[in-house]
């Protein structure tokens, strides 16, 4: 029996002119996967945002500076046809070609509602716009920037390209209808982009996180909604706690290791078994924190 020819392309640490190109860096997970890559590899950061969080993108600056790295803006919704070709124009004119080792879909820009009407605020009915600006910002964008880093010959041999999906795609929530529907398409897109990209020698891959703390999720909730939604996924995690955003821009980079490279067109589970435990924290609320009301009983 012979031995076969190991094709994959290695993973090394980073050249001095590498680059990680972020895609919704201002806060989250995109602005903590940023610090995390500037560290470790040490790779230079290209990111876009929308210029709502000015504080932290100041705060990135400075962290990523300090580190000896480079980092550049491009202010603007990467998540359009128009704004990934001008977005991708400002990085073709800022990084050499062949330098960009890593790409992160960051883009959180969705709409919330319903399909039937007689709802208001997160519960309005979903007009045709509503569907257009969620499916392109949270799927087909990620599809557009393959498109325009590989025609562009920016990306380095081995380079990965991320999209980011969590567990709430799985489940069944009121409002998220479309966010549900551009996640779905998005590990679609994931799986089809690797299948053509990795003769070339690169790696299309999808990493589903527990659900963390960020202003993004949030709006989806009232403060009360969302203490009680953290309070059961807490107790849904073996950890008994929530995963927080520096820990999922540490695994990131870990993904850039040669002991990663094998991982191709995958949904990378990195939930923490976030819902293995969910139906039992619906059914036996002892571990609840909220005082029970007097003569209150456990029924089912």
């Amino acid at each position: 029996m012979t031995d076969r020819k190991d094709t994959s392309v290695p993973v090394t640490t980073a050249a001095p002119d590498q680059w990680a190109v972020i895609l919704g860096v201002s806060s989250g997970s995109g602005h903590d996967i940023a610090k995390a890559l500037a560290h470790d590899p040490g790779l230079h950061i290209f990111g876009a945002h929308r210029g709502n969080w000015p504080q932290q993108m100041a705060e990135l600056d400075a962290d990523v500076a300090v580190l000896g790295r480079r980092i550049e803006h491009y202010v603007g919704d990467a998540g359009t046809a128009e704004g990934v070709h001008a977005a991708a124009a400002q990085l073709a004119a800022t990084v050499p070609k062949h330098s960009v080792r890593i790409v992160v879909h960051s883009i959180a820009n969705a709409s919330l509602g319903m399909m039937l009407p007689g709802g208001t605020g997160t519960r309005r009915q979903f007009i045709a716009h509503n569907f257009a600006k969620t499916m392109d910002s949270m799927a087909n964008s990620f599809c557009w920037w393959v498109q325009e880093l590989y025609s562009r010959e920016l990306l380095t041999p081995g380079a990965l390209i991320l999209g980011l999906t969590n567990p709430i795609s799985d489940s069944l929530i009121h409002n998220f209808a479309l966010i549900t529907a551009a996640k779905a398409a998005l590990q679609v897109y994931v799986r089809h982009l690797a299948w053509e990209m990795g003769p070339h020698g690169y790696r299309v891959n999808l990493l589903n996180f527990g659900t963390v703390d960020t202003v993004a999720v949030k709006k989806a909730f009232t403060p009360e909604k969302w203490q009680r939604f953290c309070d059961v996924v807490a107790q849904a995690i073996p950890a008994h706690r929530m995963l927080t955003t520096p820990e999922v821009g540490k695994f990131v980079s870990l993904l850039l290791r040669p002991e990663a490279s094998w991982f191709n067109g995958a949904t990378i589970d990195f939930t923490g078994g976030q819902s293995q435990s969910l139906l039992d924290c619906l059914l036996y609320d002892d571990w609840d924190p909220r005082p029970a009301l007097p003569g209150q009983v456990p029924t089912l």
